[in-house]
């Protein structure tokens, strides 16, 4: 008698929980497919720390063969489903076709970077979503005070040592945070001429930094950015972006050769094209990630638009922690389902608290409502990332130790190069081949 078989599709927070936690529960009773563009899962908030030259870049990723046993790997990006045939359409890493067959289906494809209408962004502002951009921006960073060192006109030198940050949510602010003490390290080991410091802007049309979190965090992350340079401007944003600098809403202009962008993000285009209803970009589910009159089909994760059954009328946030949680409970779903576990159950969650790391052994967090600043900030969100990290904890614990007692490697890589990372790219995770590049064999 064949097996159920069960896809997923997206190995992110969501979609790596769905297939690790169904892979136990199936103990080999179901054929357990992830569909992924890479063989790791990512885990995303350390990744301001991989662009600072803290942490190695593999340091942050977690093989998907080697953690999820029982489960097939099928490289790809999925490009449509058609649930009618119960089937998934995908194209894979040299660009051949394939087709997956389902009997239920777990839609965990996450989110990419969201784009504003605003002229000049989607050209010369890059995201900070993969891996590659966080390998892209290291070496753009360093490059730019390089080449300031050799720089004769004091505009262009000023120019390229002034670093634009849009969006001052957890990823902006930390990358803020990071890169600053980054530059502050190269420069430090290489005064530029003129006495010539790097210069950090921080925009954010919110009133305060981190404006989805509680107020004290928001107060403390702030703090400790002034502090370090950091320059705060709350209630800005850029009306246009060009090759040489930026032009602000308050009519100021900032010559820069580098602007991030870190406003938010939107579900993969993927969901829009499933046909099914959306809210906000995410595709309607039932309290328990059934998606309504497809009984076969969950989705969980960014792509999900879960309804908060704490706040009535409203949507689970777009985090990992959600991601995380909700993943388990489809596959707990998935499972019963199939008459393999306990009988379904809506998503709950309370929240234990979050954390931000603005580098060194700053931060802000609120552990079960407490809340830290300074170094005992800085331990707990260090213990916390080690807690939930799948893997390479003892990699990632050594990082941080080499870290804090010997200087960090400032060289560019040149591994990944500016065409590779296009802001409107709908897989962050994948660089993009050069249009006139050869087809791989």
């Amino acid at each position: 008698m064949s097996r159920p078989r069960v896809v997923i599709v997206g190995a992110g927070f969501a979609g790596y929980r769905a297939a690790r936690t169904l892979a136990r529960l199936a103990r080999n009773r179901v054929e357990i497919t992830l569909l992924n563009p890479t063989d790791y899962f990512l885990y995303l908030p350390l990744l301001p720390q991989v662009a600072a030259g803290v942490l190695e870049a593999r340091r942050v990723t977690v093989s998907l063969p080697g953690t999820l046993h029982g489960v097939r790997l099928v490289l790809g990006e999925a490009d449509g489903i058609d649930l009618d045939a119960r089937t998934v359409h995908y194209r894979g890493p040299e660009g051949d076709p394939g087709t997956l067959g389902y009997d239920r289906l777990v839609l965990a494809v996450g989110s990419v970077n969201k784009l504003l209408p605003i002229p000049g962004v989607a050209e010369h502002a890059h995201g900070f979503r993969g891996l590659p951009e966080a390998l892209y921006l290291r070496d753009h960073v360093t490059r730019q005070i390089e080449l300031a060192a050799s720089e004769e006109d004091p505009a262009v030198r000023a120019a390229r040592c002034t670093f634009v940050v849009v969006g001052a949510g957890y990823t902006g602010t930390e990358v803020a945070a990071h890169l600053r003490l980054l530059t502050d390290r190269l420069v430090r080991r290489r005064p530029l001429p003129g006495g010539v410091r790097p210069r950090w802007l921080l925009l954010d049309v919110a009133p305060r930094v981190l404006p989805e979190l509680d107020e004290r965090l928001s107060r403390t992350a702030g703090r400790v950015l002034r502090e370090r340079g950091v320059e705060v401007r709350t209630g800005t944003s850029v009306r246009e972006a060009t090759h040489d600098g930026v032009l602000l809403t308050d009519g100021d202009s900032v010559p820069s050769r580098t602007l991030v962008w870190c406003v938010g993000v939107r579900p993969d285009p993927l969901v829009a094209a499933v046909g099914r209803p959306l809210e906000r970009g995410r595709v309607v589910v039932d309290p328990c990630l059934g998606m309504p009159g497809r009984a076969e089909v969950f989705a969980c994760g960014d792509a999900a638009a879960v309804p908060d059954l704490d706040r009535p009328g409203a949507l689970t946030p777009m985090t990992a922690q959600h991601a995380w949680r909700q993943g388990r409970v489809a596959a707990e779903n998935v499972a019963a389902s199939l008459g393999l576990g306990r009988r379904r159950r809506p998503y709950r969650h309370r929240d234990l608290g979050f954390a931000v790391d603005l580098g060194g052994m700053r931060a802000a967090a609120d552990p079960f409502g407490i809340a830290l600043s300074g170094p005992a900030a800085g331990a707990v969100t260090r213990a916390y990332h080690l807690a939930a990290l799948p893997g390479n904890r003892l990699r990632v614990a050594a990082d941080w130790l080499l870290d804090a007692v010997l200087p960090r490697q400032g060289v560019q890589l040149g591994l990944v190069r500016s065409w590779a990372v296009p802001l409107d790219s709908a897989s962050p995770e994948l660089p993009r081949e050069p249009p006139d590049a050869p087809t791989p064999r």
